[in-house]
């Protein structure tokens, strides 16, 4: 990944859990490529989705990150606290033709929609204006021409919008923002320069594009790291019950990190505070060992 004179990354999970190895990987390779270039590097709870969170996974969260070491270069924020700009953003896109109303419901669209990588793909059936009698219920915007980008480590992606994700989900039925509007608007906000998530998210990274496009902001540079997978070939997840971290043994996890981020720190850092483990995996950081590579086995369940 090339250097930048000004570089301000940030790490988001969802509080629908406490921290895993797979989201360990994605907090340090994030941490790492932002103090490796002297850039700063932020937190963000994406807690826009109340059905699917945890009570006191966000507090838990932000705890076991302390006690790895990774500490934030500013206050932690909170999308639920975020939800005006949000809203004011879905107004923007509205006024301008970048988005509409639409009346469908999920079987619907489960129902009359083709697969995507994204998931089912909306067949257009509101894109023109809402059918008679009906109301809106959700709001989409408008999934358009090719989205072009080059990727830090998975290399050059072209990904036709229309074909590949369709006119996409900004607000959902429940009057929350959906998450590429909220993920778009926050990183706007927040002035990041630069995302580097799992390889799970590339999928979502050219909608997210699109939407700083249609609000006249530049996107950041994305690099998306290989995915920890268990035995199975899933990856680890909350949903597939991954094994939360222990926050007692901080080092540990650190070092397994590293080892499946391809990095090699030497055998006398065994045992090692987290903050010795940090400053030598900063001064020796090499993403480039990570080039299209996807997935691979994590050490852990």
């Amino acid at each position: 990944m090339t250097a930048t004179a000004a570089y301000r990354g940030r790490f988001a999970p969802s509080p629908t859990g406490p921290l895993h190895f797979g989201s360990l990987v994605t907090a340090l390779g994030s941490y790492l490529e932002a103090r490796s270039r002297g850039g700063e590097w932020l937190v963000r709870i994406d807690d826009i989705d109340p059905a699917r969170e945890q009570p006191g996974a966000a507090d838990a969260i932000l705890h076991t990150l302390a006690r790895l070491g990774l500490e934030p270069d500013g206050p932690v924020v909170y999308q639920s606290r975020r939800l005006d700009a949000h809203h004011a953003a879905i107004a923007e896109l509205v006024e301008h033709g970048r988005a509409f109303a639409c009346s469908c419901t999920r079987k619907m669209v489960l129902r009359q929609g083709r697969p995507g990588p994204n998931g089912v793909i909306y067949p257009g059936t509101c894109r023109n204006g809402l059918p008679p009698g009906h109301e809106a219920r959700t709001w989409r915007a408008r999934g358009e021409g090719t989205v072009r980008f080059r990727d830090g480590l998975q290399g050059p992606v072209q990904w036709d919008l229309a074909e590949t994700t369709g006119d996409f989900l900004i607000r959902r039925a429940d009057g929350w923002p959906a998450y590429h509007l909220a993920a778009a608007v926050d990183d706007i906000a927040s002035g990041i320069t630069h995302v580097v998530r799992g390889h799970d998210l590339l999928a979502c990274t050219p909608p997210q594009i699109r939407i700083m496009q249609y609000l006249g902001a530049e996107p950041p540079a994305y690099a998306h790291l290989p995915l920890a997978v268990n035995a199975d070939g899933r990856k680890l997840s909350k949903q597939n019950l991954a094994a939360p971290l222990d926050d007692d043994a901080p080092g540990a996890a650190l070092l397994a990190a590293l080892a499946f981020l391809r990095q090699e720190p030497p055998g006398e850092l065994a045992g090692a505070p987290p903050a010795e483990l940090l400053a030598w995996a900063v001064a020796h950081w090499d993403a480039s060992l990570l080039q299209g590579v996807t997935a691979a086995a994590s050490p852990v369940g």
